[in-house]
């Protein structure tokens, strides 16, 4: 018959019965034992805090792994396999903004390889991104500047007398008087040109006399004499009227009046009567201002589009609704140093007189270039040193392109080199995307572990080598 097993005795040498106290004792520990416990705890915690702000770290580091994932959830599915299967393929870079790997094993084209920046769709709309294509157009190049009106070169006369003598009487009075052709202006009164019409009336007597004498010589004299004054009146610019006067009437004109050459204005006016004047005064400056000048000044690098015969419009502030056209019919060879300027010279017809001379005149040119290559002018981005146009490539890539630039108007820049017709190009939100590429790379300079993962995913070697 089986027994309960009974319990054995208490030894004789055994230790007495434990206190109360003795057991609270065992339960806590002693203090020293206590202290490690708090310490070994604390680090525990430590690490924890820095293994989680690691993790953080790298997690952020990397938004390329969230966003394809955010991406991939937010579309359809029947789109999900062909962008998972994108987002795993090592030509596509897993970092979002950061400049795109070469596959592995292949050669580095780092300074050859165009810099390729992926922006997720959701940031796009955040960035204000907006594209339009490269297109081929007529562009014209516009220039506007300003002018004064001038009088033309051509068109002006100064009016001076070859003679010595004192003013009898004027005709034309004053400055900006309206003269016509062979108007009178005023009379001279002269001592050589009286003594030279009495020698002309001498000599015309004589040849009239002894043109029939039998000595041939004598009337040969007189006909040198006479041939002599007319050529000496012809120099001093008097007309063959006065002079036919003169033989008709057989008097000295005490007088000579002097006519307009030309139908125009006074500019200028030098004479009073009873004055003393002399070949050397000038008495009047006249101007023909039925034709007008405008010059204009152009800067230096607006030169070589303007070519002679090309067509301008001209307005000036005072007729605000007349539209004025001129052409340009020369262009100065020399540069002002002190604005960088060429003047350009403009003609136009100026029948009513309105232009005056001196009048302020804006230039409106508008000169085609025939078809070119452009982009807006909002996709370039110029350093001074290097001009770069993002071009949207799909899928959330942007290329930053270098262009060669051409001529620039108002909204459009012309593309020499490095853009295609037809490429979509960044009109806005392109200096987000710059700095979003900038800001990334100079990310991944100062921290090179954070592609750590990506390097071990390109070579599987090194995992099977470790023990």
């Amino acid at each position: 018959m089986n027994k309960w097993p009974q319990s054995p005795k208490p030894s004789e040498h055994s230790s007495p019965t434990t206190t109360p106290a003795e057991k609270q004792n065992v339960h806590q520990g002693s203090p020293r034992q206590h202290s490690s416990q708090r310490f070994l705890t604390i680090a525990v915690w430590i690490v924890v805090v820095l293994l989680g702000l690691g993790i953080s770290v790298y997690w952020f580091s990397n938004p390329g792994k969230r966003s394809n994932r955010v991406e991939v959830e937010d579309q359809p599915p029947s789109h999900r396999s062909q962008d998972q299967d994108m987002a795993s393929s090592p030509t596509i870079s897993e970092h979002e903004g950061m400049v795109m790997p070469s596959p592995p094993g292949a050669p580095n084209k780092k300074l050859e390889a165009p810099e390729t920046v992926m922006v997720s769709a959701r940031k796009q709309q955040m960035m204000g991104v907006r594209t339009e294509k490269a297109k081929i157009v007529p562009l014209t190049h516009s220039i506007r500047t300003v002018a004064l009106v001038a009088v033309d070169e051509r068109r002006l006369v100064h009016v001076n007398i070859k003679l010595e003598g004192w003013v009898e009487k004027l005709y034309v009075q004053f400055t900006g008087e309206k003269v016509r052709k062979d108007q009178m202006l005023f009379e001279i009164y002269s001592p050589e040109l009286v003594s030279s019409q009495e020698e002309y009336l001498l000599a015309l007597k004589a040849v009239r006399t002894l043109g029939a004498n039998e000595f041939p010589e004598i009337a040969e004299s007189a006909h040198r004499v006479l041939q002599s004054t007319e050529e000496r009146f012809a120099l001093w610019d008097i007309t063959p009227d006065h002079i036919v006067d003169l033989e008709r009437t057989g008097k000295v004109l005490r007088t000579l009046p002097l006519h307009s050459p030309i139908s125009g204005y006074v500019l200028k006016m030098n004479v009073r009567e009873g004055e003393y004047i002399t070949p050397a005064t000038e008495a009047y400056t006249l101007a023909d201002l039925s034709n007008i000048w405008v010059l204009a000044d152009l800067y230096e690098f607006e030169i070589p589009f303007v070519t002679v015969g090309q067509k301008a419009q001209i307005t000036l502030p005072y007729f605000p609704n007349e539209i004025f056209k001129g052409t340009v019919t020369y262009i100065y060879p020399v540069l002002d140093p002190k604005t960088r300027t060429v003047k350009v010279r403009f003609e136009l017809p100026n029948p009513d007189w309105k232009l005056k001379p001196d009048m302020f005149a804006n230039v409106n040119m508008q000169i085609s270039l025939g078809e070119r290559l452009v982009v807006p002018s909002t996709a370039v981005l110029d350093s001074g040193t290097r001009q770069v146009v993002f071009v949207d490539e799909g899928r959330g890539i942007f290329e930053a392109r270098n262009v060669a630039l051409g001529v620039r108007t108002r909204d459009w820049y012309e593309i020499r080199k490095g853009i295609k017709p037809g490429d979509m190009v960044v009109t806005s939100g392109n200096f987000l995307i710059d700095s979003e590429s900038s800001l990334k790379a100079a990310t991944g300079m100062m921290m090179p572990g954070m592609d750590m993962g990506s390097k071990e995913k390109a070579d599987p070697s090194s995992k099977e080598s470790r023990p």
